[in-house]
């Protein structure tokens, strides 16, 4: 249990990376909302005048795809730096090291909020309306949380030995915009390729939200499960990697 000195450390950290972003900016959070709203825009036009597509409400649709995966994709980046970014703090100040990745991941968080909030806010404008399934959102974006978290731990970690992680967790993102359901239907998939969805923590929370803001029904079971299965086994492998690699963090940094 940390005492109340590392939960000041914690939040302090937090609120120095979310006035640092928008430092000298303008916009200031309406940053937060500006790329997705963007990419909305473009995949929408796309989708309904290039390649017209039968789903209903698609700016909700593809939202409910592009904040969780932004928030995951930001979040996975900037945190896999973190304890290299930060070598002064780890190696000077005596404070638990996992508090700065967990600094990392929870500051994307605050931008998070802003952007669930819009999701929620054009839910209600394209006419679906609040229901009693709302009630589960917490839950399943607590366990895209724990996922991430998970991931930072590990390549952070990972990072201090090996200065080439960056450049995976960009490749690896590029990719996995292709293998999230963001701007195409769950429907469409081949069930040979089910699992790949179902057990990829970002791509459940998707199909997650859809079920619940524009179906108003509670998502399978079954997929519930695999989210928190897979969410929890990252999470607790990446706790395990950093425990293991941080004993010699000092002569790496």
């Amino acid at each position: 249990m940390w005492t109340g000195d590392y939960s000041f450390v914690l939040q302090n950290l937090v609120l120095k990376d979310f006035k640092i972003r928008y430092r000298n900016m303008s916009l200031g959070v309406f940053w937060s909302l500006l790329n997705p709203l963007i990419m909305m825009s473009v995949l929408t036009f796309i989708f309904t005048r290039i390649f017209p597509s039968k789903q209903p409400a698609f700016p909700v649709f593809v939202l409910c795809g592009l904040i969780p995966f932004n928030f995951f994709t930001l979040a996975w980046a900037s945190g896999t730096n973190c304890l290299v970014e930060n070598a002064t703090l780890v190696k000077r100040v005596a404070i638990p090291r996992v508090i700065v990745p967990i600094s990392s991941v929870l500051s994307q968080c605050t931008h998070l909020l802003i952007q669930i909030a819009a999701l929620l806010a054009f839910t209600v404008g394209f006419g679906f309306g609040v229901n009693r399934y709302w009630a589960l959102l917490p839950v399943v974006w607590f366990f895209e949380i724990v996922f991430v978290l998970g991931l930072v731990m590990g390549c952070a970690a990972l990072d201090v030995y090996v200065r080439d992680m960056r450049y995976v967790v960009d490749s690896a993102n590029v990719v996995l915009f292709w293998l999230v359901p963001i701007f195409y239907s769950f429907e469409i998939i081949p069930e040979r390729y089910h699992f790949i969805y179902q057990y990829n923590p970002v791509a459940a929370l998707v199909l997650a939200l859809r079920k619940i803001l524009m179906e108003a029904a509670t998502p399978p079971f079954s997929l519930m499960w695999k989210l928190a299965l897979s969410s929890l086994l990252v999470f607790a492998a990446g706790w395990y990697i950093f425990r293991r690699l941080e004993r010699r963090f000092f002569e790496h940094l």
